[in-house]
């Protein structure tokens, strides 16, 4: 057992009553683990321009990124240009992305979308997050990724997997998507937000799943309030742990 899992904090440790300089003190110790649990974390749908993220973006609405994967080349292929959208066949966009889910939704989304960009911006994708929130099947999630990753401008990208992680972990209490955004940006430099929004979203992916997080076989336990909400024996934990990054996660625990 190493000495991470074995000096955690038990389970339901009080976080409220921690000073403002702790709970900064406490986010960065964790923030500078989960840079050396995922150095490579990124952003894991595939693109080539602006546009063809924000389309991804919207399509990974409940779906998986792998599966959007998939139906991103012919889609991208099909429809290069905003216009190209904004003049698609329905029927024909909408069988093309049905495997995502919500494709009727979608489909309306993403034909709006085209049209908004051709009339407001030329075709062009804006860089600026009051402009994209404008567009339709754009929040500030999406916002975020795209300016993030195609403009370089940092943000925190509030998906599901973010918002349950910092709860778990007690950076905050909120809910409310713009309230977490502005909560945790407080905690770090803004230049970290973009990595720090990948690597929170990498370790929920891989490890702290939300039914069964594999606290046990945690880098982070050490600093976790909840640790214990998941098995903590290493072996079991262990199992759990997925991903391409699975053998360096585990190599961290055990020789910490």
């Amino acid at each position: 057992m190493s000495s991470t899992v074995g000096n955690a904090p038990r389970k339901g440790r009080a976080v409220a009553e921690q000073s403002r300089l702790s709970l900064v003190r406490r986010a960065r110790r964790m923030k500078r683990c989960l840079d050396v649990a995922y150095p490579n974390a990124h952003c894991e749908l595939n693109f080539s321009t602006p546009l063809e993220l924000l389309v991804a973006v919207i399509l990974s609405a409940q779906c998986t990124d792998e599966r959007v994967n998939e139906v991103t080349p012919a889609l991208f292929s099909r429809y290069p240009t905003a216009a190209d959208y904004a003049g698609a066949d329905r029927v024909e966009l909408e069988e093309l992305i049905r495997p995502t889910g919500f494709f009727r939704n979608k489909a309306t989304s993403l034909m709006g979308l085209g049209a908004a960009l051709v009339d407001r911006h030329g075709g062009d994708v804006p860089g600026k997050l009051d402009e994209l929130v404008k567009l339709p099947g754009v929040g500030r999630k999406t916002a975020n990724v795209v300016l993030g990753e195609a403009f370089d401008v940092p943000g925190i990208t509030v998906d599901t997997h973010f918002g349950r992680l910092v709860r778990r972990w007690g950076w905050t209490e909120s809910d409310d998507p713009v309230k977490v955004e502005q909560e945790i940006g407080s905690l770090f430099p803004r230049k970290e937000w973009t990595m720090l929004s990948h690597r929170v979203i990498f370790h929920g992916r891989r490890v702290c799943h939300s039914r069964k997080p594999a606290c046990g076989a945690c880098p982070l336990a050490r600093d976790c309030p909840s640790y214990g909400a998941g098995p903590t024996e290493f072996d079991v934990a262990a199992k759990l742990v997925k991903g391409a990054e699975r053998d360096h996660l585990l190599e961290l625990v055990t020789r910490s």
